[in-house]
């Protein structure tokens, strides 16, 4: 099944790497990329062999992502927001979009955190009300990725009937009623797409609910949530090494001559290179150990998805500031990308679930809390 690790590398070599620099600089999404990885199955690579897809898992899909975030984080983050989106897609979603999605024409997303709530996407305040076979969604959705762009968005709400916090739906992108107030014009991450949706009235069928009517966030957390933070690792792995990768070839290639010597040949640049190369080899050896832990149902298997995307973001976040340093004023330009990784690095902070909300679960995790307060 490597053929799909050709088909990326090619899509990365001749679409991803040569327009990140752009995508970046004029904050558009990464259309060409998301087209050409849907013809290439990479959208498909999580969807089941039963529907047109390439039935992997999260492993690859990680591997995936990293290598895509190597090249353009907001490209990656697109993906990582499909893949995550699929997941509740297989799982309850109707065999029509199973097989859209399985065939690459159609890109998903979540569109789980709000306004009243914010990052706490476990509190939806949007609400569903049924008409009959018809139900009337209203909202305003913080941030979304991909939004507009996306075909679908997998949706919550509260339920509609049933006790519980949370309901999920599927939901048209082209749905009338949807709109953006807002474009996006951030600090890093500038082509994802990721702006404000809210929802007037929009109508969908009943049958558009995925899973049982309150469910939502059990739903959630068992199918999305985990795809989200280990595949989050995957991403901020991809920058880490591309960071270590760059500052490497910059201390080798760049020469103090009154020395007659390259930068790499002083021990304080050596130091933080290795400082990089350290906190790099240590995340992918977590993300590896996190995901033979499901792989395996080992009993700390969610202990270890909890902590994943605060272990990667947080390296992250301290091997491109290493890279910021060490490469010293040639990593303030643009042309490394040291500076554009370094500022997508950060966005892991403060995406839901952020850093200090899963240092909480993980501390409630081993004080054997529940996650969440009743």
């Amino acid at each position: 099944m490597s053929d799909y690790l050709d088909a990326l590398r090619r899509v990365i070599d001749e679409i991803v790497t040569p327009a990140a620099a752009d995508i970046d600089h004029k904050g558009r999404f990464p259309r060409e990329a998301v087209d050409a990885l849907g013809r290439a199955g990479i959208l498909g690579l999580a969807s089941s062999a039963d529907v047109g897809g390439r039935g992997l898992g999260m492993r690859q899909a990680a591997g995936v992502v990293e290598r895509l975030a190597g090249s353009c984080g907001s490209t990656a983050m697109v993906v990582l927001m499909h893949y995550a989106g699929t997941s509740l897609i297989e799982a309850h979603g109707s065999e029509e979009a199973r097989r859209a999605i399985a065939g690459g024409g159609h890109l998903t997303t979540l569109a789980f955190s709000e306004a009243g709530s914010r990052s706490h996407f476990w509190a939806p305040m949007s609400s569903a009300t049924a008409s009959g076979e018809q139900v009337r969604l209203d909202a305003r959705k913080s941030w979304v990725t991909s939004a507009g762009e996306a075909d679908s968005y997998v949706w919550s709400s509260r339920p509609v009937e049933a006790g519980g916090p949370m309901t999920l739906w599927l939901v048209p992108s082209s749905a009338a009623g949807l709109r953006q107030p807002e474009g996006f014009d951030g600090l890093g991450l500038r082509g994802n797409g990721s702006t404000p949706v809210v929802a007037e009235g929009v109508e969908i069928p009943r049958q558009a609910m995925l899973g049982a009517d309150g469910a939502g966030l059990d739903l959630a957390l068992a199918g999305a949530l985990p795809w989200f933070l280990v595949l989050s690792a995957g991403f901020g792995l991809g920058l880490m090494e591309a960071v270590t990768a760059e500052a490497t070839a910059h201390l080798a290639g760049t020469r103090l001559e009154h020395l007659d010597q390259t930068l790499l040949q002083q021990p304080v640049p050596r130091l933080d290179l290795a400082r990089m190369r350290l906190q790099t080899d240590a995340t992918r050896a977590f993300l590896d150990d996190t995901l033979t832990a499901l792989e395996t149902g080992r009993a700390d298997a969610m202990l270890r998805v909890l902590e994943a995307k605060a272990v990667a973001g947080e390296a992250a976040a301290a091997v491109t500031d290493l890279g910021m340093k060490v490469c010293g004023g040639a990593a303030f330009r643009k042309e490394l990308g040291i500076e554009r990784r370094f500022r997508d690095a950060r966005a892991a902070r403060v995406m839901a679930p952020t850093t200090d909300a899963l240092l909480d679960f993980v501390g409630r995790a081993i004080g054997g809390l529940p996650l969440l307060d009743a």
